[in-house]
This record gives C-alpha cells, structure tokens and sequence, in this order.
C-alpha cells in the first residue's frame, strides 16, 4: 500500500497549487479520500474529503471556495487544487485513504506548502 502526494512547494500569496496523491496497493475505487494538513504546533486537520465514487465533496470551512478536491479513479489519484493560497494555508498536506467497509486507513507521507511573499 502506497500513497505519494507531490505538488507542493513555496507560493505567494494568492497563488494557486495543485497537489497529487498517487495510490497503489488497495484498491482506491472503494476508498473514501482526504487531505489533510497539519501546521507546526498545531494538530493534523481535515481540509477535504470526497466519497469514493467521488459524487459527494466536503471541505474544512477555512478553504471552502478556495480549495476543490477531485479523484480520477482510472489513475488511483487524488488532487486538491488550491487557490487564493493564505500564510495560514501553510502545512504539511498530508493525503489519506478510508475503507469505508472496514474503515481501513492509510496515509501518505506529506508535502510541504509554504505561503509566504
């Protein structure tokens, strides 16, 4: 079971990013998917999540309108594309994954994104 986010990096203000989360090993058609992040000294947070079929999305509300999570099932991946990008969106985005028979979980090892001018 692998899950490998990339994507991140240093953005402006305002700016726009696109992460990636790249699975193998399960399979990612019955997972339920999220981001979440997790800024120094505080708790890991959920940012979005969206159903495994990807019909239904709910995102954190400091990001709604701003954040849309997606899935492509055919590829095993999950994006977040984030924009208007804030200082506070600074963190470590983590993605995961839930079974949602078993509510098996599985997390990738995180990306960095750092908003600063």
């Amino acid at each position: 079971v692998q899950l490998v986010e990339s994507g991140g990096g240093l953005v402006q203000p305002g700016g726009s990013l696109r992460l990636s989360c790249v699975t193998s090993g399960f399979t990612f058609s019955r997972y339920v998917m999220s981001w979440h992040r997790q800024a120094p000294g505080k708790e890991r947070e959920l940012v979005a999540v969206i159903t495994s079929a990807g019909g239904r999305t709910n995102y954190a509300d400091s990001v709604k309108g701003r954040f849309t999570i997606t899935r492509d099932n055919a590829k095993n991946t999950v994006y977040l594309q984030m924009s208007s990008l804030k200082p506070e969106d600074t963190a470590v985005y983590y993605c995961n994954g839930r079974n949602s028979a078993t509510n098996y979980s599985v997390w990738g090892q995180g990306t960095q994104v750092t908003v600063s001018s």
